[in-house]
């Protein structure tokens, strides 16, 4: 590579560009041997639905630890030409022409919201993307930036404290103690196998333990990572294969809340389907380790689906949900999670009804930029929210390829134009200033008041 292209871990301090003065970052691509590198002459673009935008550093931060940076295979970035003020499609490398080269996205760490997708474009017929979801990123002075804004600062999932020595010590102490819960056995390959921080805290001692128990649900999602039956999307894990006991469920459970201080347990994992179609399981189970414990904080995670399924679990003890939501417009809503069997009214009635009993109710909220900030999308989310006075919004970025995405959305109708998601959530942040934001659950110590739980 010359200086005008060069690998991104060979900084030429000779090059003439100056990065202090420049308002945008700098585009980065890969080559077809994975390298990553800036181009000189070219700004990063970020994408919001059909819109792409030169980003300015300051719509940046330095990308938090964790993140991973992905190249975007049979896709061209899309940069823009500082000399020519033009956005350009590259097929191949200005620098080094006929060496092909691609887009390169972040996969931001947990608690970060993204705020511009990385600019590519793609053939009508290729594979979708793989399901993670694909924030742009640039480079500036000496590191990587990432467009995003931190909505949780909680180290929850922070792979700095999730040392792999202490959670295979976690994993045999474990074994010691419950030898024979399928469980527990089940919970070791989200760990290992597949990474899964909810499983690595369990085997740490801390914050939320994973309680997944489903094998079935009646929604069809577009990004499930347990099961994809239709579609040329590999699903990120296996689904859970059997049904545990309400017995080893609770030993699960009761392990995790009497040795974590604020412990939270949740059903409704993503390697199961949805906790509703086991409520004849889970019912006995919540029941037993209220028996044992009155501490600890138990959360479903859910698409809310059966309401009256959902409140006899309510009477039994659950404490709180979590819904999963794309939008709060129906028909987008039908167009990602494809109900079958249910409809976006039933979910509606579940968050009432759990408002009703003075449950917590958090919004999974899986967001796009370009699609949740547009007026019409905060318009729908304000009427919902002033009709049901949820607890929190989890902001979560939308695991899935965005052309995909965004050619499912917009065949149902033209939207008005994005405000961005930083303008998006500062204003749900002031016409509802109770209204907690976040990204993990949070145990019941940091509820608000109003909100009460049978174990109390």
């Amino acid at each position: 590579m010359n200086n005008r292209g060069r690998k991104l871990f060979k900084m030429d301090p000779h090059s003439t560009h100056d990065l202090l003065s420049a308002p945008f970052m700098k585009a980065v691509v890969a080559n077809q041997a994975g390298d990553i590198y800036e181009l000189d002459g070219y700004a990063a673009v970020g994408m919001t639905a059909g819109d792409f935008l030169p980003l300015p550093v300051a719509e940046a931060i330095p990308m938090p630890h964790g993140g991973e940076l992905m190249r975007l295979p049979e896709r061209k970035p899309v940069v823009y030409n500082l000399r020519t003020h033009q956005m350009e499609t590259l097929v191949e490398d200005p620098y080094s022409p006929g060496n092909p080269i691609y887009p390169v996205a972040v996969f931001n760490s947990p608690g970060y919201v993204i705020t511009h997708i990385s600019a590519f474009k793609a053939a009508a017929k290729v594979d979708p993307l793989p399901l993670f979801s694909y924030g742009a990123v640039g480079w500036h002075l000496d590191g990587f930036y990432s467009a995003v804004i931190q909505i949780d600062t909680e180290p929850r999932q922070d792979l700095r404290f999730m040392p792999l020595d202490k959670i295979h010590a976690g994993v045999r102490h474990m074994r010691r103690r419950m030898p024979k819960n399928r469980l527990r056995q089940h919970l070791e390959d989200c760990a290992l196998t597949y990474g899964c921080p909810a499983g690595k805290n369990f085997f740490l001692g801390r914050y939320e333990a994973p309680l997944p128990t489903s094998q079935q649900c009646n929604a069809q999602c577009r990004g499930c990572i347990s099961l994809q039956t239709d579609t040329k999307i590999c699903a990120s894990q296996d689904r859970i294969s059997f049904t545990p006991t309400p017995e080893e469920i609770a030993e699960v459970a009761v392990t995790h809340i009497e040795n974590v201080e604020r412990a939270v347990v949740s059903f409704g994992q993503g390697c199961e389907g949805d906790p509703l179609f086991v409520a004849k399981v889970i019912g006995p189970a919540i029941a037993l380790i209220r028996k044992k414990t009155s501490h600890g904080t138990i959360n479903m995670n859910t698409n809310a689906s059966r309401p009256e399924i959902l409140k006899k679990l309510f009477d039994i003890g659950l404490d709180g949900i979590r819904v999963s939501l794309n939008s709060f417009q129906p028909a987008y809503y039908d167009a990602y999670f494809r109900p079958n069997g249910y409809r976006f009214a039933d979910v509606a009635r579940s968050i009432e009804l759990a408002i009703l009993q003075e449950r917590f109710v958090a919004i999974n909220y899986l967001n796009y930029p370009g699609f949740t900030d547009t007026p019409e999308e905060l318009a729908a989310l304000t009427a919902f929210i002033r009709q049901n006075a949820i607890q929190m919004i989890q902001w979560r970025n939308l695991n899935f390829d965005p052309l995909h995405y965004w050619q499912v959305m917009s065949r149902l109708r033209t939207s008005s134009r994005p405000m961005g998601m930083r303008i998006l959530i500062k204003t749900v942040q002031e016409r509802f200033p109770h209204l907690q934001h976040g990204y993990f659950n949070p145990p019941r110590e940091a509820w608000p008041k109003s909100v009460r739980t049978v174990s109390t």
